[in-house]
């Protein structure tokens, strides 16, 4: 005789919505820290970039 009820155990549909929408609510801060990290690793790249070139045209220039 077969089973026609749902499956066994003690699945809890709203509780895997309620983990899904707080890992949803969390996810957007993540990238924002890690975007804002980047963009101040990037500029200061740039700045040390540009610095580097015009010490290298001052001297070629000398």
């Amino acid at each position: 005789m077969a089973n026609s009820q749902g499956p066994q155990g003690n699945y809890d549909p709203a509780g895997s919505t309620q983990m899904f929408r707080a890992f949803v609510d969390e996810a957007p801060q993540t990238p924002e820290r890690r975007g804002s990290g980047s963009r101040v690793g990037l500029i200061v790249g740039a700045v040390i970039a540009v610095a580097i070139i015009a010490a290298v045209a001052w001297l070629a220039l000398k």
